[in-house]
């Protein structure tokens, strides 16, 4: 368990050594493990019983029995006898679980809009309460306007604050291999978590969200080494989130920017920021959002394209462009 820094004691840290509290990161944390992830998306196709899960993943059973568990632990799941005798169960997301869905269609969205290709998204939405074929849009709570990151201001929440950095973590793991999270079936959601599922690189984008903009900033926020900023700062420009641009002659000296790409990760950004803010904040927040087109503070919605109307997981149908390479 982390440990929570004080404010008597992070005083006594450096800079370096604390993180600031984020509910995009709480909820970033459980869905960067590729076998959960592939656990959960399975879930949202109907997956329910051990013996779906394995023949669809093709998991070894004791990688399968962690995560099911791990997944029943974090209250994403609930385990429910189904024999006569109760001996065998069925794993059903809770409703925490299944309020996972905006953030995988937000996640969807993107992907399905910069990481396709020349191919068409692999998946279409149907609403069925509009009865038409649909894509996902973020929008505010307030107005239901879709959100610009132009239009939004941000202050303090009850929950801010700063927690000590779990060391470990300062070693973490690059994103999962993209072979592992699209086993079985091509998605949009997992070519978006290659680009914000590696700790370090979601970091670097949320501290652009708020502004940051250079090498010394990033490594003051973050407390990431030199060589590892070095590399995500390339793979984000290589991914065509950001780009360089020089301010500064003798000596040359750059600053980072979004691209359009980039600032679309704002929508998915925000709504992962509304699971965490309801199911692991304590009902109190880090961070609030003010939208500045209808002078509200709000939270993001995910609306269809079609009928604006916010989109649930017992409402939505979908149309496959693949084949399952499994049954």
């Amino acid at each position: 368990m982390t440990a929570i820094a004080t404010d008597s004691n992070i005083s006594r840290q450096s800079p370096l050594s604390v993180d600031r509290f984020c509910s995009v990161a709480r909820t970033v944390e459980i869905l960067s493990d590729a076998w959960m992830f592939l656990v959960l998306r399975e879930s949202f196709f109907g997956a329910r019983r051990f013996e779906h899960f394995q023949s669809r993943l093709q998991l070894p059973r004791n990688t399968l029995v962690i995560r099911l568990n791990k997944l029943t632990e974090l209250g994403l799941m609930v385990k429910v006898g189904y024999s006569a005798g109760l001996t065998r169960f069925e794993y059903r997301l809770s409703d925490q679980g299944r309020d996972l869905y905006p953030t995988m269609l937000a996640l969807m969205q993107f992907g399905d809009r910069w990481l396709s290709g020349n191919e068409p998204p692999p998946l279409q939405l149907v609403h069925k309460v509009c009865e038409k074929e649909s894509s996902a849009q973020v929008a505010c709570s307030g107005c239901h306007a879709s959100i610009d990151p132009h239009d939004v201001q941000y202050r303090s929440g009850p929950g801010a604050g700063m927690q000590a950095r779990d060391l470990d973590r300062k070693r973490s793991r690059r994103a999962s291999d993209p072979e592992v999270l699209e086993r079985v079936r091509p998605c949009s959601v997992a070519r978006t978590l290659q680009i914000i599922g590696d700790r370090w690189s979601f970091l670097l984008i949320r501290e652009m969200f708020f502004g940051v903009r250079r090498f010394d900033a990033f490594q003051e926020n973050i407390g990431i080494a030199t060589n590892i900023l070095t590399d995500r700062l390339q793979r984000l420009t290589g991914h065509g989130i950001i780009h360089k641009q020089a301010y500064q002659s003798r000596p040359e000296r750059f600053e980072y920017r979004f691209t359009p790409k980039g600032h679309d990760l704002y929508g998915p950004m925000i709504v992962m920021m509304r699971w965490g803010d309801k199911w692991l904040s304590d009902g109190k927040p880090p961070l609030l959002l003010r939208h500045t087109q209808c002078q509200q503070d709000f939270y993001a919605q995910v609306v269809c394209s079609e009928c604006s109307q916010e989109l649930f997981a017992g409402e939505m149908g979908y149309r496959l462009r693949y084949d399952l390479t499994v049954e």
